[in-house]
């Protein structure tokens, strides 16, 4: 059996219903990973699906498959990303969730844990490989037990986190999955909740759930205003996602919700490693390190920032994204309610939360660009920036990821996409003048090696 190869992303797979993903795919997916997990000495298999339209069939089709390969499969049907997480944390270890995450209603794919560890890169390729080659099917198919994981999730969160006082707050799920859940658990911590877009709709009829975008945050915004509300939360179309709104209408970026979180955790994890993507503010490490932790930079993806994390014990990692990934009292995925409960936390010990999230350190900044590319160009564009850059000190050049040049005043970053082919570019000054220098700069070098580089906003 052949599959559309672009529909293995670097972290899950993911195309569109039904051009390259439909029940075939899916069940040949199930097959493939029940075989690898039973090679792993796995028994089941966590199932969950988020509220796209498509989820149902292809959720069944992926439990054929995985009965047929012999393991048990335990469905928590519709469900948020990190509850699928949370099932693989505490009922198993090993599950799928159906999900197309923040991508357009036409699309849906699969994000995975095998055996405890969120599979990425050669793990997928080995998948693939296996849905090729057909799998057999076990002498002793699996039998499915339906385990709702709502109330214990919520009650988790709520004997772990406690607030100082109740909060008025708006919460804005886009339709996505996220809102059968989320309110409901902001209510039981105490809160007041207004709520929009809760009905869970697969065609995402009044914005997309995608809260890395200003301009899904409108809503949000207005509502704040109309209900004089402390803050507002939104989250993306699988709940893995936060977006945070103060009162006054600014959205706190996902690297500067890392310094509130990263003062929280190290007062009792002091001395912990905190880990966070290229794309981060400058701001954050001096952040980290005045709170007493050792700031890591590290790769973009949410796959790689949780392993980087169990490796060397890291009790918190964030990405630019709105993956916000905490092991100091959780699990270490990445969570978007239990983050907006552990902001909540934080928040209710101030009288006014909206004057702490906006006195967070912040400088002047692009929103994230991309540049097109064709297909495999953008790594092979890397290696020779990565060649050419040659900025005199006190410029720091990282290649962790790409190419990081920070100066004392800001910073310019140029890589790779790992899920479409184009190159992420990202600036920030401490001034605007700083920022105009620094872009500029990264700019020319960026002509160097590819002259006809068109610039323009990211397209999640």
């Amino acid at each position: 059996m052949q599959f559309s190869p672009s529909i293995f992303k670097a972290y899950d797979i993911r195309g569109v219903v039904p051009a390259t993903v439909n029940d075939e795919m899916a069940q040949a997916l199930g097959l493939a990973f029940g075989t690898i997990a039973r090679g792993e000495g796995e028994t089941s298999v966590a199932v969950g699906r988020d509220g796209r339209l498509s989820g149902p069939s292809l959720s069944a089709a992926l439990v054929r498959g995985l009965l047929a390969s012999g393991v048990d499969v335990i469905d928590i049907g519709t469900a948020t990303t990190p509850m699928l997480y949370f099932a693989t944390n505490t009922v198993c270890t090993s599950g799928i969730q159906v999900t197309g995450s923040h991508n357009p209603k036409d699309y849906n794919g699969f994000k995975m844990v095998m055996k405890g560890r969120a599979i990425y890169g050669d793990e997928i390729q080995a998948l693939r490989r296996q849905m090729e080659q057909g799998a057999g099917t076990a002498a002793q198919p699996g039998h499915v037990r339906n385990v709702n994981l709502l109330k214990p999730y919520r009650d988790r969160i709520l004997q772990d986190v406690k607030l100082a006082r109740p909060l008025k707050l708006v919460v804005d799920s886009g339709n996505g999955i996220a809102g059968a859940s989320a309110p409901g658990i902001f209510r039981a911590l105490g809160c007041e909740v207004i709520e929009l877009f809760s009905e869970v709709d697969g065609n995402f009829p009044n914005h997309h759930p995608d809260p890395s975008k200003p301009e899904n945050l409108k809503d949000l915004i207005a509502a704040i205003a109309q209900n004089g509300a402390d803050l507002g939360l939104a989250f993306d179309g699988d709940g893995d996602r936060l977006g945070i709104v103060t009162r006054g209408g600014n959205n706190i970026y996902p690297d500067r919700q890392m310094m509130l979180f990263a003062r929280d955790v190290l007062t009792r994890v002091p001395g912990g490693t905190i880990i966070f993507d290229v794309k981060c503010t400058q701001r954050l490490a001096p952040a980290i390190r005045e709170a007493g932790g050792v700031p890591l930079m590290y790769k973009t993806g949410h796959s790689l920032i949780k392993a980087k994390m169990k490796e060397v014990d890291s009790p918190l990692g964030g990405e630019m994204s709105g993956h916000i990934f905490f092991k100091e009292r959780w699990f270490g995925f990445d969570d978007g309610t239990y983050a907006g409960a552990r902001l909540l936390e934080i928040l209710s010990r101030h009288p006014d939360p909206s004057a702490v999230l906006d006195g967070l350190p912040t400088s002047f900044s692009t929103p994230e660009l991309n540049v097109k590319c064709a297909e495999g160009e953008p790594h092979e564009l890397v290696k020779r920036l990565t060649a050419r850059a040659d900025f005199a000190s006190p410029a720091q050049i990282s290649t962790i990821d790409g190419v990081r040049v920070d100066w004392p005043d800001g910073f310019g970053l140029v890589r790779a996409s790992n899920t479409t082919p184009v190159l992420v570019l990202r600036f920030e000054g401490h001034t605007q003048e700083a920022l105009d220098r620094i872009e500029h700069d990264m700019l020319a070098l960026l002509h160097l090696v590819k002259p006809d580089a068109a610039i323009e906003a990211a397209a999640h």
